[in-house]
């Protein structure tokens, strides 16, 4: 790890200097390398899927772990937008005159070397690996075992990329043995790695941040909710609930906890409860959403806390907005919350006092997302209050520097 270290601080060296054209030129000879390569992607991601069954993982981690038809297009997607966004190394912003007549202004750097520890989505490879490319950094990956026949595939891949234009190929590099203690190493290396982004589970997060050496971009869990004003249109409420939580169950952002106003629950809550239990969802109520709708379970307080991942909601009318923002305020992760409601007021009420890295209106939590932000990709989503919030993408993956001009100028 210490050798593999010192690799990446020196590519992570001549990233910052490379050039825009050589950056971009690497991220669309890796997306050229995917498109050549399906069906070598296929067969090893295969390889992890059938291990990932024999050893019994739940169908949340088997879908996260899949690289299908669409997701191969989608890092390749990702990567060619990636490689259209302006580049924010070097930018100079906030010059002006001193009194003493030198200008001082701010340069956006690199952070220098990212390491990034992930389980089970073998396209945080690419995402990671483009974002880290394109912001002049090096990046050492570190997926999950799970994962590591498609993750080392995709490396290759990213190999290539690099190698056709010009760059070394240690600027990004993935941890080849799966022993957990290499993890361990990464995140107590600060002469070699400049920051830490860990994706997966919560315990993950949890040790990572507990133990690390090295600080940390990271949030440790989605617990999402939507908000159903008494002022919502049933209809979005409706379209926008449904989408939120069963558009994909196994990511951060779906939605896992519904609250609804008291004023509309009697008509508005019953539609929104059929449609889900039509689809297979599990609902969990509070004793009001209990009398309002059929086939719901008693929740219980641990559902107000719990990113279940899975086709399950919690459900709890509540009285008002004022209620709802307690709600969210107390059980939030600080991740992804939307309010439904065509009242303009309530709406900014919403987004000023609900403390999350992305507040929404009419919109479903789903796109909280790097790609959906228009960042291309992101290397993960924040929950920190400091350097990066919300997903985390480009300019997530700089910092600024001062800079001064002068001519000869002297203190007195």
């Amino acid at each position: 790890m210490r050798e593999l270290g010192q690799r990446a601080r020196e590519a992570g060296r001549s990233m910052a200097r490379a050039t825009t054209s050589a950056r971009n030129e690497a991220l669309l000879a890796t997306a050229r390398a995917l498109d050549a390569s399906r069906d070598n992607l296929r067969e090893r991601n295969e390889l992890d899927l059938e291990a990932g069954r024999e050893r019994g993982l739940d169908a949340a981690m088997l879908d996260r772990l899949e690289l299908t038809p669409g997701r191969i297009d989608a890092m390749i997607e990702g990567l060619r937008q990636v490689a259209t966004l302006a580049d924010p190394v070097g930018v100079i912003s906030d010059m002006q005159y001193r009194p003493s007549g030198i200008q001082v202004g701010r340069m956006r750097v690199p952070l220098g070397v990212i390491g990034i520890i992930y389980e089970s989505r073998p396209n945080v490879t690419v995402d990671a690996a483009s974002l880290c490319i394109k912001s002049g950094n090096a990046a050492v990956l570190r997926g999950g075992s799970e994962a590591i026949h498609s993750n080392q595939a995709i490396a290759d891949c990213v190999r290539q990329g690099l190698k056709e234009a010009g760059l070394s190929e240690s600027a990004v590099q993935v941890v080849e043995t799966t022993d957990r203690e290499a993890v361990g190493n990464l995140i107590r290396m600060p002469e070699y790695v400049d920051v830490i982004v860990p994706r997966g589970g919560k315990g993950l997060i949890e040790r990572i941040s507990r133990e690390a050496e090295v600080p940390v971009i990271k949030h440790l869990d989605g617990i999402c909710h939507s908000f159903l004003d008494r002022d919502a249109d049933p209809e979005k409420a409706l379209a926008v609930t449904v989408n939120a939580k069963t558009q994909r169950y196994g990511t951060c952002n779906t939605l896992e906890t519904l609250l609804v106003d008291r004023a509309v629950a009697e008509e508005i809550l019953p539609p929104v409860a059929r449609k889900l239990g039509e689809i297979g969802v599990e609902l969990r109520g509070c004793p009001e959403t209990l009398a309002l709708i059929e086939n719901a379970i008693p929740a219980t307080d641990e559902d107000w806390e719990t990113e279940y991942l899975a086709p399950v909601l919690s459900i709890r009318v509540v009285d008002g907005l004022d209620e709802a923002i307690a709600h969210i305020n107390r059980y939030s992760s600080q991740h992804t919350d939307s309010i439904i409601t065509e009242n303009y007021t309530r709406a900014r009420r919403f987004l000023t006092e609900v403390d999350s890295s992305s507040v929404m209106v009419n919109a479903s939590t789903r796109f909280a997302d790097g790609f959906e932000y228009g960042l291309g990709a992101e290397i993960g989503i924040s929950t920190d209050k400091l350097h990066a919030r919300g997903p985390v993408g480009l300019e997530g993956l700089t910092s600024e520097k001062y800079i001064v001009f002068g001519d000869g100028h002297i203190r007195t």
